[in-house]
């Protein structure tokens, strides 16, 4: 099979779909893989890097016009162009971003696959459990720089200081990127709650890692309760497939104080908050009654090497699939068949359906 792997063109987005390790491991199987030049520059990763991996470079017409193209963030509008009825290997996230793209990818008869929605065991999600641990990790961070007065947030540190904790943090959503969230603020030392609707859930996040995090049941009434007082509320709300609920109503972001921080990592799925909307790393923040907002839909760009490793890491098994056995290792595995999220001029995945208004363009994947 011969793989295309496109240069992202997102705002500050540097990652790569493919190490030059992993395009080393398919050629060594008999499949030709095209790099676009420069695509790994800002992971790291040189054209020469490519080329001793024994991968051919090409320009932007040529990694598109393969038979699976590898990507990490959704096609933008000056990309539909090259569009074609081939193999799409890349987070889509549908339900999020413009019904355009979908239209796009429906024309071109696109069978685009995912990352997001390919389901492993217990339904979790492998291939976006890396990109939601870093995104996790960072919105800690992120939501503790922009708290700093000098960046017009109130001026609280969230974190030890002489053994006393300081700084509440809110975290929506008990999944990958809430777990790794709750867990940096609370290795830093603030004040920790946990919302969620699995108790069972909880339990098992403490008894691989000890913490002082407190849960609480997730509803409108116990959000609306805390978020009065709380210094910096991380959205990390997944509904695979389909847009995000408001889980934090306008009305309910008045009530905050001046200069707290909201960081919304579930924007890339339509936002948790009634009051987010997509920025970039280029403009990243906001301020809606006096909240500041970080709201970047790629957050994991920011650190595109740690990222990239982390995310070839959990696709090349998949890729390796694909390229030895096409739409059979599809029809073959019903996990993997769930990323499929356009094929043959229809929508597939029902919820990003539902979500686009585009039900009557919607069809269930049979691998035909």
């Amino acid at each position: 099979m011969i793989i295309g792997v496109v240069k992202e063109i997102k705002d500050r987005e540097n990652r790569v779909a493919l190490t030059p390790e992993g395009a080393a491991l398919l050629i060594q199987q008999g499949h030709t893989v095209r790099i676009e030049s420069g695509a790994g520059t800002g992971a790291g990763f040189s054209d020469s890097d490519y080329r001793a991996a024994g991968a051919g470079l090409t320009g932007t017409a040529g990694a598109w016009d393969v038979d699976l193209v590898l990507k990490v963030k959704e096609p933008l509008a000056s990309e539909f162009q090259h569009l074609r009825q081939n193999l799409l290997f890349t987070y889509l996230h549908l339900a999020g971003v413009p019904v355009d793209l979908t239209r796009a990818l429906l024309r071109a008869r696109t069978t685009a696959i995912a990352y997001e929605t390919v389901a492993g065991e217990e339904h979790r999600f492998p291939l976006l459990a890396p990109m939601s641990a870093i995104a996790g990790n960072m919105a800690v961070i992120i939501g503790s720089y922009y708290l700093a007065a000098t960046n017009s947030g109130k001026g609280v540190q969230p974190g030890h200081i002489l053994g006393a904790r300081h700084g509440k943090v809110m975290v929506l959503g008990d999944g990958v990127v809430g777990q790794h969230a709750a867990i940096a603020a609370d290795s830093l030392g603030a004040n920790v709650f946990l919302f969620g609707r699995s108790r069972k859930k909880f339990q098992a996040l403490a008894d691989v890692r000890p913490h002082e995090i407190l849960f609480v049941e997730s509803g409108k009434d116990t959000i609306r309760e805390h978020i009065r007082n709380a210094d910096l509320v991380i959205g990390a709300v997944l509904i695979p497939g389909g847009r995000a609920p408001h889980l934090v109503t306008e009305d309910m972001v008045r009530q905050m104080q001046p200069g707290s921080v909201l960081v919304d990592v579930s924007i890339d799925q339509g936002g948790c908050m009634e009051t987010s909307r997509p920025t970039s790393h280029s403009d990243p923040v906001f301020i809606k009654h006096g909240v500041i907002h970080y709201c970047v839909s790629n957050m994991p760009g920011a650190y595109p090497r740690t990222a990239t490793r982390a995310l070839t890491h959990a696709t090349l098994p998949y890729v390796m699939k694909l390229a030895r056995q096409g739409l059979q290792a599809l029809r073959g595995d019903a996990g993997f068949s769930q990323g499929v999220n356009t094929h043959n001029g229809f929508i597939t995945n029902q919820q990003a359906a539902e979500a686009l208004g585009l039900q009557s363009q919607y069809r269930e994947f049979s691998g035909i």
